[in-house]
């Protein structure tokens, strides 16, 4: 058994209290909001974002981040991916050597162009540093349908403890040492599913998504290639196993935030309708700019940054998408003679 702490209370962080808790290990809940600790306390489960899931007794909820930090063996950082730089910088002084902080939230952050792991192990160098990500809604863990993740680490030991702690016969966890492609790939396809929700927004089928959801992953590659990832990675569970969930599902923030803005919702009121934490909205920006500090053509991101923050119409966008000039699927590909 480990002792657990996990940092946010949202959706994902309140399914994970309850994958640890079911494994047989210790765990805390943090949250800074009181109202919501309380409510953890009163209720056992989290009416807003998680409803019907039920939460054991025995799991400790708290606003006192020096208590959920202190003597334990992994911290879950869960809150939203803006508020990483933040939370881990209130962390930093209760973090000892040897404790393990496991990221889960996805994101980029803006003016830097960091990683949330990259971010975590500057503000907080005592602790060693993984992330855990790939297809997984709060709301399917939280009632227990299977579910696949990898758990990443440059240390292949500490990337296995986040193994043991999590994987059951219903959440089953990998490993891998790749964490920059894990990150990128868990970040930009939160931009690809507003571009497929716009196209569900606008109406259009099946062979729209099917083209958005392909060529996006080819972008996402491009990029994580040429910055040091491994193509592998983004051919599995937090490449295209992640893109295709975040653009398909009916529990997908990024995507009815996109479907909204589709049907004519400007980005606020689409964000404003969520009433959840769009992550793909803060990751467009970063991904424009890694896009251009790598020289690397993100047609389709470029397109989603326009409609967000330069009012283009969704429609429009598409149109632009699909009248670029004429090109190969695959520029490595050799022709006969």
């Amino acid at each position: 058994m480990a002792k657990t702490a996990v940092i946010g209370a949202g959706s994902w962080g309140t399914a994970l209290s309850l994958v640890l808790h079911t494994n047989g290990n210790d765990v805390t809940v943090w949250s800074i909001v009181e109202q919501e600790v309380q409510m953890l306390r009163e209720k056992h489960e989290h009416v807003d974002k998680l409803p019907g899931v039920k939460l054991p007794e025995d799991i400790t909820f708290t606003t006192d981040l020096k208590e959920a930090i202190e003597g334990k063996d992994y911290l879950i950082l869960a809150v939203p991916s803006v508020f990483t730089r933040s939370t881990a910088k209130s962390m930093a002084p209760f973090v000892k050597k040897g404790q393990v902080i496991v990221c889960v939230a996805k994101g980029i952050e803006e003016n830097t162009l960091m990683t949330l792991s990259d971010i975590v192990e500057q503000e907080i160098p005592a602790a060693d540093v993984a992330v855990m990500c790939g297809p997984s809604h709060a709301e399917e863990v939280g009632i227990g349908l299977p579910t696949t993740v990898v758990a990443g680490a440059r240390k292949k030991s500490v990337a296995e403890g986040v193994q043991d702690i999590f994987m059951n016969e219903v959440f089953r966890v990998y490993t891998s040492p790749d964490v920059l492609g894990m990150e990128l790939g868990g970040s930009l396809k939160n931009v690809i599913a507003l571009a497929a929700g716009m196209a569900d927004g606008l109406g259009y089928g099946d062979n729209t998504k099917a083209a958005l959801i392909t060529r996006g992953i080819s972008e996402i590659s491009r990029l994580a290639i040429k910055m040091g990832a491994n193509a592998e990675t983004l051919s599995g569970l937090t490449g295209i196993g992640d893109l295709i969930v975040t653009c398909e599902s009916k529990h997908s923030r990024n995507r009815k935030a996109g479907m909204l803005m589709g049907q004519g919702y400007t980005m606020k009121q689409a964000m404003d309708e969520v009433k959840m934490v769009v992550e793909g909205v803060y990751s467009a920006k970063a991904a424009i700019a890694l896009a251009r500090k790598y020289e690397v053509a993100m047609p389709i991101i470029e397109e989603i940054n326009h409609v967000l923050f330069d009012d283009k119409p969704a429609k429009d966008a598409v149109r632009e998408l699909m009248l670029r000039d004429r090109r190969e699927e695959h520029s490595s590909l050799e022709w006969e003679e």
